[in-house]
């Protein structure tokens, strides 16, 4: 990850915190429908890699989402606290979850080829398919 911070979150009733020591600040959008599903809209999230530290580790709950990913949420409160990969461990971070959002840039959206009609974002930035994406995963290249 080439632009990366330390930074803390929380879920909404506070059960739940943590400390991300490599969060990008590359800032992407998933269109894919299991996300739509889970964040009610595109979710928008960053990857934090796999050093994540959480105090109330308790209050999470932990849903196999498919054969290669799980999504976390906080048990009192619901709030999604992160989609992680299991073969690497990497945590992908709802960006919403690191308070005002300063530093952050919106660089990309993946599944663009999933994307409803019935919304767009302005701007430019990259756009990759889910088969693009699954490629990457397959030479390596990629840890979200």
């Amino acid at each position: 990850m080439a632009n990366v911070k330390e930074a803390s979150g929380k879920c909404v009733c506070g059960a739940v915190s943590f400390t991300a020591k490599n969060v990008s600040t590359d800032v992407g959008a998933c269109h894919c429908g299991t996300c739509r599903r889970w964040s009610g809209g595109p979710f928008m999230g960053v990857n934090c890699g796999s050093d994540v530290a959480f105090e109330g580790e308790g209050d999470i709950k932990v849903l196999n989402s498919s054969d290669w990913a799980e999504r976390g949420f906080c048990g009192k409160c619901g709030t999604h606290l992160f989609y992680r990969i299991k073969r690497n461990n990497t945590h992908v971070m709802p960006v919403g979850l690191f308070g005002d959002g300063d530093g952050f840039v919106f660089g990309h959206e993946v599944f663009i080829d999933k994307k409803p009609g019935f919304y767009e974002f302005g701007g430019e930035r990259e756009k990759i398919t889910g088969e693009e994406l699954f490629a990457k995963f397959a030479a390596g290249d990629c840890e979200e």
